[in-house]
This record gives structure tokens, C-alpha cells and sequence, in this order.
């Protein structure tokens, strides 16, 4: 069964999702379990990946970039539709916030899954996470609420424990663990590591749920505005990236779709106003769609 869902884990993602929208209560369960969930898959994910490649990768221009088209770039684009079309602050802030937002550390299991090389993928996840507390302070200030005042304090053990920490204990692992044993271990735990990001999914659309049961128009708007917002970053990324190549540009496009949106709400907390996690949930359906279609592009392509 599990054999099953990781050869099929692209479109289980997916399902995934249906499934947390159709069992409410489950979702709400799962919630406060995902960042256990996420500092795990973090882990993992840092771990299963070659640290000097990545960081050769980490160091070029186009890493960086891109991170800024990742998270200024999309958020300048939110700001300048915001002028010429008046939007709720709440449902703005939830926006930019998401535009804010690195990407998924699943992204590079799931570009592995794609059949691309992950190395980018992971140094590009990297970049736009290290990147992320700053844009939330921008957004932060740029639409400020009734309960954003900032507590630098709270703030940065967050941003430590969230951030930081899986960086630091991936690298004291590898220089305290045997290299033979470490490597023994991720090969028995790794492919398996595409299985936690269903989590996701699941557990994140129980909010979005909730509008739907109580507000079902706002909730198609919500919805319509989380398939826009996917498509923009996935297929600006994928313009963007065409000239290095198809399979560069598949990867930069599935990175910029991919938004780990539980980090975000979970350093950032209630600073995001009430239409965050609402969003958030929407964006699980088109986000989790990505992969199956980026599959289907790159046989087209």
C-alpha cells in the first residue's frame, strides 16, 4: 500500500486535499500536529540532500534571483493590482502574505518525483525561506491590523525553531553521526519522505472548509483567487525560466507554485489577519494540482 502511494504520489496530493475538505473534523484533528510535521520533513529533506552541491547551487546569482522574484517580485505585482483594484485589506494581506511565503521543502521530493535534479530545487527553497522573515515584516508593516504589532521576541524564537534549527541539527548530524550510518538510515527513510506532505493538504483545508460551510460565495472567491494566484507563479516562473531550459524552468515554475504556507502562519501567527488560513486552505487545492500538471507539461514539452 504505501509502495502504492509513493509511486502515485503526485496526484495523491491531491486527493489528499479532497479528502481533508470532505472530512472537516479529521482536518481540524490533523491542524496542530503539521508543524511537528513540517520541522520533520524539513529535517529530512536537508538531510537527504548532497550539502556541498546544494550550497555550490546556493551560492550563483540565478538561486538568488529568482528568490527575489519568488517573494518581491510577486508581492510588488499583488501591490500594484491593489491600486488599481480595492481590495479588502484582510483578503490583501492574506495575499501578499502568501506571495511573502517561501517554498514547500517537499518541493524538491516532489520535483525528484518529477524525474528533475532536486539540487536546485532545494537550494531555491533554501533561498526564498532564509528570505521569508523579511517579507513578513514588509507585509507585515504594509498592512498592518488590529493585532500586528510585532513581538521581535516571540518573533525570532519562531524564526530559530522553525528556521534555523533544522539547519543547524542536519549539519551537526552529519559531523556527529557515520557518514556509512546516516546514509544507511536516509536510504531506508527517504523515499518515504513524500508521504509526509500529504499531511498538508489534508490538514490545512479544514479552514478553508469552514468558510465554506458558513460563507459558500466567499468561499468560491476564495478559491477562484487561490487558483489565480498559482497560476501567476507558476507560469511567470516558467517564462521567466524557459531560456535555461525546459527542465530549469519546470523546476523554478513547480517551486514558485509550491508555498509552504503552514511556516508562514506559524512564525508569523495571528499577525496575518483572519482571511490568512482561509487562503491557505483555498490554495491547497491548486497548489497540490501543480505537480500532476507539471508532470503532464513536461510530456507535452
Amino acid at each position: 500500500m504505501i509502495a502504492l502511494l509513493v509511486k502515485h504520489s503526485l496526484p495523491f496530493m491531491f486527493v489528499a486535499a479532497l479528502a481533508g475538505f470532505l472530512l472537516p473534523a479529521v482536518s481540524a484533528f490533523i491542524f496542530p500536529y503539521l508543524p511537528y510535521v513540517l520541522f520533520t520533513l524539513m529535517l529530512l529533506t536537508l538531510l537527504s540532500m548532497p550539502p556541498n552541491d546544494v550550497l555550490r547551487c546556493l551560492a550563483t546569482p540565478r538561486v538568488w534571483n529568482y528568490s527575489l522574484v519568488h517573494g518581491a517580485g510577486f508581492m510588488m505585482l499583488l501591490l500594484v493590482l491593489n491600486a488599481c483594484i480595492s481590495i479588502d485589506q484582510n483578503l490583501m494581506l492574506a495575499m501578499v502574505a502568501v506571495a511573502a511565503t517561501g517554498s514547500l521543502f517537499a518541493t524538491p521530493a516532489i520535483v525528484r518525483a518529477l524525474g528533475f535534479d532536486a539540487i536546485e530545487a532545494m537550494a531555491m527553497t533554501i533561498a526564498t525561506t532564509l528570505l521569508l522573515p523579511v517579507f513578513i515584516i514588509l507585509t507585515i508593516y504594509l498592512f498592518p491590523t488590529p493585532d500586528s504589532a510585532l513581538d521581535m521576541k516571540a518573533y525570532g524564537e519562531r524564526l530559530f525553531v522553525f528556521i534555523l534549527s533544522p539547519l543547524m541539527l542536519s549539519y551537526l548530524l552529519r559531523r556527529l553521526v557515520a557518514a556509512e550510518l546516516l546514509s544507511f538510515l536516509l536510504n531506508k527513510v527517504s523515499k518515504y519522505t513524500i508521504l509526509l506532505v500529504f499531511a498538508f493538504p489534508f490538514g490545512l483545508i479544514g479552514y478553508f472548509r469552514t468558510l465554506w460551510d458558513s460563507t459558500p460565495m466567499l468561499a468560491y472567491q476564495y478559491l477562484l483567487i487561490a487558483f489565480a494566484l498559482s497560476a501567476l507563479f507558476f507560469v511567470v516562473a516558467l517564462l521567466m525560466y524557459w531560456k535555461y531550459g525546459k527542465e530549469v524552468a519546470l523546476t523554478a515554475a513547480i517551486t514558485s507554485g509550491n508555498r509552504n504556507v503552514l511556516l508562514t502562519f506559524t512564525i508569523a501567527s495571528g499577525l496575518l489577519g483572519p482571511a490568512f488560513l482561509p487562503l491557505a486552505g483555498a490554495m491547497q487545492l491548486p497548489m497540490y494540482l501543480l505537480p500532476a500538471i507539471t508532470k503532464l507539461l513536461n510530456r507535452k514539452l
